[in-house]
């Protein structure tokens, strides 16, 4: 058995705890679905979330789904000019004998530009990605 990082990101439409949570319980459902990760397997789970996000934690929404005896903990992301805005970013520690190249990280909304080689299937079903940057 291994510890393995399952990474996700989303993006929340407003600064309100409402609109924080629903987009921070969708990427935990979603993260959660495509791994078929069970809470008990859960070692721990960091959330981070840019300066433009403040009316609540991110990890309220872990606890709205059962996850009473996961540790969680929310932090900060430095402010890094050009960076996506109002985004939640995920870290789920995962106890599974899978290795690191079964993990599915999943990036939703905004967040999808963060790792276009992660989101490339899901948006090739929505058209053509624009060019990568160097």
């Amino acid at each position: 058995m291994h510890i393995r990082g399952i990474r996700g990101a989303t993006t929340a439409p407003a600064n309100t705890a409402e609109a924080i949570l629903a987009a921070t319980r969708e990427l935990l459902a979603e993260m959660v679905r495509q791994n078929g990760v069970e809470p008990d397997e859960i070692a721990a789970v960091l959330f981070t979330c840019t300066d433009d996000l403040s009316a609540t934690f991110p990890a309220e929404a872990g606890r709205a789904l059962g996850w009473n005896t996961v540790p969680l903990l929310t932090a900060r992301e430095i402010d890094v000019p050009g960076a996506v805005r109002r985004c939640v970013r995920v870290l789920i520690l995962w106890n599974t004998p899978r290795s690191q190249e079964e993990v599915a990280h999943v990036y939703l909304r905004e967040a999808e530009m963060l790792r276009p080689d992660l989101t490339r299937g899901a948006r090739r079903a929505r058209g053509p990605m624009p060019p990568e940057s160097a």
